[in-house]
């Protein structure tokens, strides 16, 4: 039996993801539901994204994997349900499937628009519960994808910053901020040099490679698990040391 995940910005309080866990439940009793967050920033459909893609392909061939962070809901945006890597995923057609698309080996992708894949009448602001739940419940019950609607050859990507990078130097921005406080950027860390001078916004931020390279509450600047570029402070909050945010530029010189 493969197990669904489920990633949102429902919270936890309202009981929205007890409604969505009960639907699934009742068309496929007793399937394995893995809470991954329900914390993300509300309507942030790139948070979403960079979520998902941390996870998706870690998970067992047959995972089906319900990412839901909607702030379309009831509009004429797309519902999907997506086969990529032998994996299957149900989302919003909004761009929270941007890191799978762009890192998949292969993919397909359907429209979900047949009425018995999903609940009577569904509501016009509870889609998680209405649609992308049943198709979540179903994929995992063995239904094909191409059973749920017409074939998507042009799902919605986000549009994400491209980093400026020359033999001299590298530049770019910080682009997300984690629970740590850490600040990624869309530098990629195998870009940059053994040897460099950081440069957060007139900021000079030492180069490391973890963490404790530095004393606490200093920062640092090292390659990520994600394979980027992130400016972090030891044992403290690099938003809150270096009082940086999104779209705060950063800068990489060979020294």
């Amino acid at each position: 039996m493969p197990n669904i995940t489920l990633l949102t910005d429902f919270g936890t309080r309202d009981g929205f993801i007890g409604a969505v866990k009960g639907v699934i439940q009742e068309i496929y009793p007793g399937v394995g539901c893995d809470d991954i967050a329900h914390d993300l920033p509300r309507g942030d459909v790139a948070a979403g994204s960079r979520a998902l893609g941390r996870y998706w392909k870690l998970w067992p061939i047959g995972t089906v994997h319900l990412a839901v962070v909607d702030p379309g809901v009831g509009s004429g945006r797309r519902a999907l349900v997506v086969e990529a890597d032998r994996r299957l995923l149900v989302a919003p057609d909004n761009g929270i499937l941007t890191s799978v698309v762009s890192s998949a080996g292969s993919w397909r992708a359907f429209e979900c628009t047949n009425p018995d894949l999903q609940r009577g009448e569904p509501s016009r602001t509870f889609h998680g519960r209405d649609i992308f739940a049943p198709a979540a419940a179903y994929l995992a019950r063995g239904v094909h994808t191409a059973r749920f609607g017409p074939e998507v050859t042009d799902p919605v990507l986000v549009m994400t910053a491209e980093p400026e990078i020359s033999p001299e130097e590298i530049r770019g921005e910080v682009v997300s901020t984690d629970r740590f406080g850490n600040l990624i950027t869309n530098l990629p860390w195998s870009a940059v040099p053994d040897e460099a001078e950081v440069d957060l916004d007139g900021q000079r931020i030492p180069l490391g490679s973890h963490y404790a390279d530095v004393p606490p509450m200093s920062p640092v600047a090292l390659g990520n698990s994600d394979g980027r570029l992130e400016v972090a402070a030891r044992d403290g909050s690099a938003v809150e040391l270096l009082g940086a945010r999104v779209g705060t530029p950063i800068r990489v010189r060979r020294s």
